[in-house]
């Protein structure tokens, strides 16, 4: 199995095992087997925030694929309690808690991936991010080898960054994810909107609300004219997504930036985040750079500064030098290093 076969940036080399897992007990049993064995283990879902190495993986690759979910409670005071597969795929899921009039995900509608993979990342757009309702989750603990719940309080949460984050290591984690339980309010109209171009194009202010549908539809619209949709003819969305997570940085270092640079509240902090997006383009690298780099295989996106594509026959390699040469350029020009949102298998930036 070649593993560019299993990521949206479609690069990545071969798989010394393969296994797919169609239910959690097949997820336990994979993991189980491969520890036992004292292999390495690469955990792979919707394969969008994975750049895996020209070189493959020498270890047991499992593929996620435990679809579905369901209600476990629903009532007016304490809204959609919903239980979720980790294989189910996210999108799906955000389509479905719209038209079931569940609150709290249409901001989240268009990213790639599965939803066990939400929790670990943190995963976050226009605003909001799953911390907002994530319930608890069940995992398997390969370090005590059973099986865990931990509740939202438990998983520290922070930006693009959770407790499971951090207990993964080179794209193997001590928890594997099972199920994610979500705690979403009843009723059509979205939760408050948090971002200003979300809230302008909807035709509100942050923080009022609009209807879940339009938020849905916006979103999409908005990911969309960003390439940052999955759609087999746009070269532009056969990428990892965003390849840099916005910095944050102190209230002192961002004072040296231009006025103009956008900066974000970061809540309880003596810090701001700053825009990876500006920063690249401020630093001079136009959407489309890189195509001398690799010969014209990999290149920023021509949609947005804050991807690295694939625009056909790339390797990881010809990816990450387009990713070096635009980190090192943003260091150069701001002083400011930037971190990769993916995880890196295999290779380094």
């Amino acid at each position: 199995m070649r593993l560019a076969e299993l990521t949206t940036s479609e690069v990545g080399g071969p798989a010394e095992k393969f296994v797919r897992a169609g239910s959690e007990s097949e997820v336990i049993e994979a993991v189980r087997a491969a520890d036992a064995a004292g292999e390495k283990l690469l955990i792979i879902g919707g394969g969008s925030n994975l750049l895996i190495a020209d070189e493959g993986f020498d270890g047991t690759v499992l593929l996620i694929a435990s679809e579905g979910f369901k209600v476990s409670s629903e009532d007016s005071c304490g809204g959609a309690s919903v239980l979720v597969q980790a294989g189910q795929p996210w999108d799906e899921l955000v389509e479905q808690s719209v038209l079931h009039a569940w609150s709290g995900l249409e901001a989240l509608s268009g990213i790639p991936g599965l939803t066990g993979a939400t929790p670990v990342q943190n995963v976050g757009a226009y605003g909001a991010d799953v911390s907002q309702t994530v319930a608890a989750i069940r995992v398997w603990d390969r370090q005590l080898n059973q099986v865990k719940t931990f509740t939202n309080s438990e998983l520290g949460f922070g930006y693009r960054d959770s407790m499971l984050k951090r207990a993964t290591s080179t794209g193997s984690p001590r928890f594997v994810v099972l199920t994610v339980e979500f705690q979403l309010a009843l009723g059509r109209m979205s939760a408050p909107l948090r971002y200003a171009e979300l809230a302008k194009r909807l035709g509100v202010q942050v923080g009022e609300r609009a209807y879940a549908r339009d938020v849905r539809r916006a979103v999409l619209e908005l990911r969309a004219a960003k390439g940052m949709v999955l759609a087999a003819e746009d070269r532009d969305t056969y990428s990892t997504g965003s390849f840099f997570t916005n910095p944050i940085v102190s209230q002192a270092a961002a004072a040296q930036l231009p006025e103009a640079a956008p900066r974000y509240p970061v809540d309880g902090e003596d810090q701001v985040k700053l825009s990876a997006a500006w920063l690249i383009s401020q630093a001079g690298f136009a959407k489309g750079f890189g195509a001398e780099l690799s010969g014209g295989r990999a290149t920023l996106s021509t949609k947005h500064t804050l991807a690295v594509t694939n625009r056909g026959g790339a390797s990881a390699e010809d990816l990450l030098a387009v990713a070096r040469a635009v980190r090192a350029g943003v260091q150069e020009r701001f002083g400011i290093l930037l971190e990769p949102e993916p995880l890196l298998i295999g290779c380094q930036l």
